[in-house]
């Protein structure tokens, strides 16, 4: 089973660019998107050539135009679908959550802190938040979680750590509330599969050529149930994909 992760920074722009050819190429068998920004009413015509594909289309829009946003494309039929997790960011569209035979699938869009950490207080209300609904799912099956979280979680995961330490995407706080996940019994797949490997990233700066130079960081993750943990025979990025300052990731699940 071949499941994947994207923050597409726009559905309507990554639609324009062979989206379906990606997604031909990916072979997802499930497909995580992040911060569409886009509700389904206005994607109709692509929705529409991506269901030609064999996918169901399920979207959780924010409220706010063009912001936020996740959607989930997936060709095996979910058992249910969840929206909302319990918090105010609920109408920002950030998390849907697949109920399938053996597992949950959660795509999540965390919040970011912004430049100046305004939005710290409320990232940290989400991550708590999150944590408790994964918990909660995981009493009764494993979890699979991909999201672009908004922060690198070790040195490892960016080009510059000192420049970046205490900035945002690589606060104490940020990173101490990717840690609660890991304490609640998630594994990080990609680093488990690859402990030393550098220059390994998911996202770059759209300025200084970031991406050409690969100056970038790893935001975007999937994280596991410890108990699906001997399922998994591969932890891939693919930064030769393009269309978004994201790549997409994705895991194998026997």
């Amino acid at each position: 089973m071949r499941l994947f992760s994207w923050n597409v920074n726009g559905i309507r722009a990554v639609m324009k660019k062979d989206f379906s050819g990606i997604l031909q190429k990916l072979d997802a068998d499930i497909i995580g998107l992040q911060e569409i920004k886009a509700k389904p009413e206005q994607i109709i015509a692509e929705t529409d050539i991506i269901q030609s594909l064999g996918y169901q289309c399920i979207f959780n829009s924010a409220e706010r135009p063009w912001y936020s946003g996740t959607a989930v494309f997936t060709r095996i039929p979910p058992i249910a679908v969840m929206n909302r997790i319990g918090t105010e960011a609920d109408n920002e569209g950030r998390t849907i959550t697949l109920e399938f035979e053996d597992f949950y699938y959660i795509t999540t869009y965390v919040p970011n802190t912004k430049d100046d950490l305004s939005r710290l207080p409320y990232r940290q209300v989400w991550d708590k938040a999150l944590c408790t609904f994964v918990k909660k799912l995981q009493t009764h099956k494993p979890v699979i979680l991909c999201w672009d979280l908004n922060v690198a979680h070790e040195p490892i995961d960016l080009k510059n750590p000192k420049q970046n330490e205490g900035s945002h995407g690589f606060t104490q706080e940020e990173r101490h509330g990717f840690n609660t996940f890991l304490e609640a019994g998630l594994v990080d797949v990609f680093r488990e599969n690859n402990l030393s490997l550098e220059w390994a990233y998911t996202w770059w700066s759209n300025f200084g050529n970031a991406r050409a130079n690969n100056s970038g960081w790893r935001i975007d993750y999937f994280l596991i149930s410890e108990a699906l943990k001997h399922r998994i025979t591969d932890a891939t990025i693919h930064p030769d994909i393009m269309g978004s300052d994201h790549c997409p990731v994705g895991i194998i699940l026997e």
